[in-house]
């Protein structure tokens, strides 16, 4: 987990930057198209990083691959359908992961199998990541474990009474989150289902391209 160089640091901080600030701005702006006007208030419908990257979070995914932007403050209550809101709202960070991989990847295969064009390496590497971190991220994030997006899902779709219960998780997230980094628990969750949406965005471009 722990393992890095600095090439990689360097060709991943595209991709990380644009996995972190581009799935809190989603968040944002999916808040604010069902009728929740806090994100907007507080200064997240934009596109500017800066807004959304926490230095931290940031430098423990460079380093450790675990981290965090800062999270979107949004209030149900003023959705027009709360439940439809609330899903659709987290949706929205992981689907926009999933887009920009499926974007980046379709840069790479349009330049080496349509144009024939040789990428150099930097170029190449720098794709390549923002394909697997926000393929990694947006998995990640639907994982249903509190404050995780998918938890979130989840918990719209709960009957009433278990969605308290399933909330007060949230208190063991921590313990979770580090039994994930100290074990291969994570691995074997994200790899394969990463492997699949990267076997699947190929099959569908390559169609195409």
């Amino acid at each position: 987990m722990f393992g890095f160089s600095l090439v990689e640091m360097v060709a991943g901080l595209p991709g990380l930057i644009m996995a972190l600030a581009l799935h809190e701005y989603a968040h944002a702006r999916a808040a604010v198209a069902m009728g929740d006007f806090t994100p907007k208030l507080m200064g997240r419908l934009t596109l500017n990083p800066l807004a959304h990257i926490d230095p931290i979070g940031l430098a423990l995914l460079l380093i450790a691959r675990f981290g965090w932007a800062k999270p979107v403050v949004i209030n149900p209550n003023n959705f027009r359908d709360r439940k439809r809101g609330e899903i659709l709202v987290a949706l929205a960070g992981p689907a926009m992961n999933f887009l920009l991989a499926f974007i980046a990847l379709a840069v790479m295969i349009f330049l080496t199998h349509t144009l024939r064009m040789e990428m150099s390496y930097g170029l190449r590497s720098v794709l390549f990541l923002i394909v697997v971190y926000n393929i990694n991220f947006g998995v990640f994030n639907l994982i249903p474990i509190p404050p995780l997006d998918g938890s979130r899902i989840l918990a719209a779709i709960l009957p009433y009474e278990m969605r308290y219960r399933f909330a007060s998780l949230e208190r063991y997230s921590m313990i979770i989150f580090i039994i994930f980094l100290a074990t291969p628990i994570l691995g074997y969750i994200l790899v394969p289902i990463a492997q699949l949406i990267l076997q699947v965005f190929s099959g569908i471009l390559l169609v195409f391209l």
